[in-house]
């Protein structure tokens, strides 16, 4: 399921900033990488199964190897872990103090980057804004 009660979907920021905020959060990147894409996760072990939140991000330049890049996040997502065929992220309910505590994170990753002002653009954001 794709979490749309934010507004880090086309969020612009440097590949360092990102992983700390990230970090900061509960959202680590072990290996969910390659040239030019990121994934950060947080793994909930829940009673109703295994669940990840990812938060999805490509380069728009440099190189995440050389950890030189500048990330855009898109959409996060929410998917149960189903063993051993991965993560799936239509066709589930997912239940709703999982969905909320995602939110509440997505939220305090939006408002960390907002402290960071010019070093992070938001796609809604205009020239007078920023």
């Amino acid at each position: 399921m794709y979490l749309n009660h934010h507004q880090l979907d086309g969020v612009i920021a440097e590949q360092e900033l990102l992983e700390k905020v990230m970090a900061q959060q509960g959202l680590e990147c072990t290996g969910a990488w390659d040239y030019d894409r990121k994934t950060f996760d947080r793994r909930f072990d829940l009673q109703e199964g295994c669940y990840y939140l990812r938060v999805f991000t490509y380069a728009i330049e440099g190189d995440v190897g050389a950890h030189n890049a500048v990330l855009k996040i898109v959409k996060p997502a929410l998917g149960k872990y189903y063993y051993p065929h991965g993560v799936e992220y239509t066709d589930e309910v997912f239940p709703s103090h999982l969905v909320e505590a995602c939110e509440r994170i997505l939220q305090n990753v939006e408002q960390a980057l907002k402290e960071h002002g010019r070093a992070v653009t938001f796609p809604h954001e205009t020239e007078e804004t920023v």
